[in-house]
């Protein structure tokens, strides 16, 4: 997909407030469930309940990698849609910090943007569920934005 086809679906999403073709876009999004909707100015990130996301059926609890992953998809998303790139940004760097087990039942994220350089973006990422004041996870990530030519 060409840059011009990109911020085009990117606006039209914006627009219409359904980033669905977005996440299609990236197929783990949709093996784990991801959903996004718009809530104001900012975009909040849900993983539904799924046992097939379970990593310890003991608890039970959501797999960490899954989180991870969700809280990172959800970081990529915001970046592309808050900085309007031409391309998919690409992963540097992810930290995550596993506060509380995430058990089987939805799951949300938020996003913010501490600093967009040209080139690199640096997003501080929250997941919760039931009270956002408890997060179950924080995370940071760094993302390279390319801005290719149209061709």
């Amino acid at each position: 997909m060409n840059a011009r086809n990109l911020r085009e679906q990117l606006n039209q999403a914006h627009a219409r407030g359904d980033y669905a073709p977005l996440l299609e876009l990236i197929p783990y999004a949709g093996l784990i469930g991801i959903e996004c909707a718009r809530q104001g100015d900012e975009l909040l990130f849900r993983l539904p309940a799924n046992p097939d996301n379970v990593g310890n059926p003991i608890l039970p609890a959501i797999h960490g990698g899954v989180i991870a992953g969700f809280m990172e998809l959800a970081a990529l998303l915001h970046v592309m849609v808050f900085t309007g790139t031409g391309s998919i940004p690409k992963i540097i760097d992810f930290s995550i910090d596993y506060l509380r087990a995430g058990h089987v039942r939805d799951t949300y994220a938020r996003c913010q943007l501490w600093r967009q350089g040209r080139r690199v973006t640096n997003v501080a990422i929250t997941a919760w569920q039931g009270v956002e004041a408890e997060p179950i996870a924080t995370a940071r990530a760094h993302f390279k934005i390319e801005e290719p030519t149209d061709t």
